[in-house]
């Protein structure tokens, strides 16, 4: 006699639910039995992240997913359209293999120095972008940027990366020499640690540089291990202190906080 077919399908149901996301997509072809296991609302539910009903009502547009969407398609959802959150500021994702949660504060809320100056630069609407507004450098011999995220909303025992999103216009000048520095640290912690990164693409290291495939590059600024999500403030700043060049034609859309791989 097949065991599985003896089981209830609840049961076979909680199972799966203890395994991973990627092992209950395998597990949905072994028997229709199975299908039926593998892709109910108490597996998914149970993937998905705890507070996803808070994240979702904060969302500007997609408080009806919950209810429109079963668990399975609303996982996949969140992985492949961040929904934003924050009157529009921040995007809120899953990432798809472990349904840990993915951030990317937009460029409106980092504190850009001299952002509202529009001498050194200019917001702007671009198709590529998931915000309505992203940060253009005009022209300046120097600047900085610095992203807030309260490491409560983080998923827990996680250790996440922060990404630079950026791309240039027309022109690299200016950044082709130019090193930055880039932190990221627990407020009010004096963590002086910085790492030197480059813009330019072709002066990269691709443990560090990627081209993201939807029109933005990334590069990485500094890692970070959320515990328990008691820790504060965490802040990631990316500083330019060369005041002998200038720079102009980096676009910026956010910084981004997700789950590092290995």
């Amino acid at each position: 006699m097949d065991i599985t077919n003896a089981l209830p399908v609840e049961c076979i149901s909680h199972i799966i639910s203890l395994t991973t996301p990627g092992d209950a997509c395998r597990l949905a072809v072994v028997s229709p039995v199975f299908k039926s296991a593998a892709d109910s609302d108490l597996v998914w539910e149970r993937f998905l992240p705890s507070d996803y009903k808070l994240i979702i009502s904060n969302s500007v547009s997609s408080s009806s997913l919950i209810t429109s969407l079963s668990k399975k398609d609303l996982y996949f959802h969140l992985c492949h359209h961040p929904i934003l959150i924050n009157n529009g500021t921040m995007s809120s994702a899953v990432e798809k293999q472990t349904g840990k949660k993915c951030y990317m504060v937009g460029a409106r809320d980092p504190c850009i120095e001299w952002g509202s100056t529009p001498n050194c630069w200019k917001w702007t609407s671009t198709p590529e972008s998931r915000f309505p507004e992203v940060a253009e450098l005009v022209y300046f011999c120097f600047f900085e940027v610095n992203a807030r995220i309260d490491t409560r909303i983080l998923s827990h025992r996680t250790n996440y990366a922060a990404y630079l999103v950026f791309k240039f216009g027309k022109s690299i000048d200016g950044f082709r020499s130019t090193q930055l520095a880039s932190r990221v640290y627990v407020e009010g912690i004096n963590d002086k640690k910085r790492q030197g990164l480059l813009l330019d693409p072709s002066r990269n290291t691709p443990q560090l540089f990627h081209d993201r495939r939807d029109g933005w590059m990334e590069i990485e600024m500094g890692e970070f291990f959320n515990k328990n999500g008691d820790n504060g403030m965490l802040l990631c700043s990316l500083l330019d202190f060369d005041i002998f060049g200038t720079r102009h034609d980096l676009v910026i859309e956010g910084i981004e906080l997700r789950p590092k791989k290995g």
